[in-house]
């Protein structure tokens, strides 16, 4: 039986591979994406509670 008979050939599956890689970046940059804008409104609420808080409790916070 001839190699080109037997299945895909090396470019096929390396093209394939390649498609593969490209759809998982794409995933990964959405997440990265949604998790950048989580953080972002998690940060945005934790500044607008702190504002919220009386000066009084604020006060009473050591920074190290």
């Amino acid at each position: 039986m001839d190699k080109r008979e037997k299945g895909p050939s090396e470019t096929e599956t390396i093209l394939m591979a390649l498609d593969q890689i490209s759809q998982t970046i794409d995933v990964m940059t959405s997440v990265v994406g949604r998790l950048r804008n989580y953080m972002q409104q998690q940060e945005s609420a934790a500044a607008d509670q702190s504002k919220e808080l009386p000066t009084e409790i604020l006060s009473d916070h050591t920074l190290h």
